[in-house]
């Protein structure tokens, strides 16, 4: 596979995320197959639970004509050595129903236009996986008994990265938007192909 800009800059940002580099990176560059990226963004994320502190890294990888969704995970248990499960999902971008861009700003009357949010969170969706709220339904009537079943929303939540200044740093959510723009331009030209 030829170097690019973009596979460097991947390869980087796994390697900084210090979370098994080696196995993140063979894993994402096979689920390649020789396309090209266009631009990529990783997030390291660390939780804890109970006594035990788990570690996930999620790579995502623009190419030209899919988005690599890539996940790894620790798992461990005091019977064995520890685990890792490095899997990667392959997203036609024609299939890409949604790219949202939620930003988080602080003192928003002072916003000037470019300036860096405290916080982004990008959320994907492709509808492998979908959120459904639901609630009663009921009628005007406040006197009314009946049974109205339910009302409720299906809202496509494939994937959410949520990407802070505070915990991930700046130049992690100036990356995440950068990504996001890429992406978001990404399906506006597969949808004006079709």
């Amino acid at each position: 596979m030829a170097e690019t800009t973009a596979l460097t800059h991947m390869r980087q940002l796994v390697q900084h995320a210090g979370y098994y580099p080696e196995l993140v990176l063979d894993t994402v560059e096979t689920a390649l197959a020789g396309e090209q990226i266009e631009a990529a963004l990783v997030q390291q994320e660390t939780t804890f639970d109970g006594d035990e502190v788990r570690r996930h890294v999620t790579v995502l990888a623009l190419t030209p004509t899919r988005l690599l969704v890539s996940h790894t995970d620790d798992s461990t248990d005091a019977q064995r050595p520890p685990v890792a499960t490095s899997s990667t999902e392959a997203v036609p971008l024609s299939g890409i129903a949604s790219v949202v861009v939620t930003r988080v700003v602080d003192a928003p009357d002072r916003y000037r236009p470019g300036a860096l949010p405290e916080e982004v969170t990008v959320t994907l969706g492709w509808g492998a996986v979908g959120r459904v709220d639901l609630e009663p339904a009921g009628c005007s009537d406040p006197d009314c008994e009946a049974d109205h079943g339910y009302t409720g929303t299906v809202t496509a939540d494939d994937l959410s990265l949520r990407i802070s200044a505070t915990a991930d740093g700046e130049d992690a959510v100036r990356q995440a938007l950068v990504f996001a723009r890429a992406l978001s331009a990404a399906t506006v030209r597969v949808a004006s192909r079709a």
